[in-house]
């Protein structure tokens, strides 16, 4: 039976992956144009774009996998309008949190630490990998974040490795990751050139070309760019950059409510 992957893109940072049969939700954030996010310590930000779907709107959850708990990433509606019974993997600081808001099957990763879902024959395994929110001690201020690896896994063997960056900026220490999946298939990007005060946490189009030219992964695709305020590099100044260099893959820009497909090896 042939396997396929693919990402549909919701907006902001929120995704729904097929991979073969398993269907994850990453970073649900389903506030309205115009509706503002509190990013804690009295910050808001105003939500410039529509999300192409609602909670009501998405197919039969496994799962859903949450970099960080920002208001941008784990929004009111998914708090009150996802299914409290769905299994949401996520950093350690995060699942406390939403264990108390009802959300039992909170698992907390460690970097490097693993979950699987699992549905027929097809199993994902997903680790947790290193990121960081923000330089020195602003990354303390900030809520943990993590990157994850998934593999896809159809009758023992792993046919996609798709890396989700999370909210980090570009260390060189995320080589640990190419190191650790040498064969990574795609890689979806965090974007946007988030800045608070005045202060870089998210890659802007350097630090995003700079991870690409760092991971070398055969498909980019580029998510988290221009639905805030707080957004300040657009996706145009990302595709400039890579091409400018005459990066390595290639990037595949996804449209909100569109779906693009991930690549995937033969079992």
């Amino acid at each position: 039976m042939t396997v396929s992957a693919s990402l549909t893109f919701v907006g902001t940072a929120t995704t729904v992956l097929r991979l073969g049969a398993v269907t994850l939700l990453t970073d649900p954030n389903f506030l309205h144009r115009g509706q503002r996010v509190h990013l804690g310590y009295g910050l808001f930000s105003a939500r410039r774009t529509e999300p192409a779907m609602q909670p009501e709107d998405l197919p039969p959850l496994d799962a859903v996998l949450l970099s960080h708990l920002h208001g941008d990433h784990f929004d009111r509606p998914a708090r009150f309008r996802l299914p409290r019974q769905l299994p949401v993997l996520t950093t350690p600081h995060a699942a406390r949190r939403l264990r108390r808001w009802g959300f039992r099957r909170s698992i907390g990763l460690e970097t490097w630490a693993t979950s699987e879902v699992t549905r027929g024959a097809d199993r994902v395994r997903v680790t947790a990998v290193p990121g960081t929110h923000g330089p020195g001690a602003v990354a303390r201020l900030l809520p943990p974040v993590m990157g994850s690896v998934l593999e896809l896994e159809r009758d023992g063997a792993v046919v996609s490795t798709i890396y989700i960056t999370g909210d980090t900026l570009c260390r060189p220490w995320l080589g640990a990751v190419r190191e650790r999946f040498p064969q990574l298939d795609a890689m979806v990007i965090h974007l946007g050139g988030t800045r608070v005060l005045g202060v870089l946490v998210t890659m802007d189009d350097q630090q995003g070309a700079d991870l690409v030219e760092l991971l070398r992964p055969p498909v980019t695709i580029p998510i988290h760019y221009d639905d805030y305020t707080v957004f300040r590099s657009p996706l145009a100044a990302f595709l400039a950059e890579v091409g400018r260099r005459g990066g390595p893959g290639e990037v595949r820009p996804v449209s909100r409510g569109d779906t693009v497909a991930l690549p995937v090896r033969s079992a």
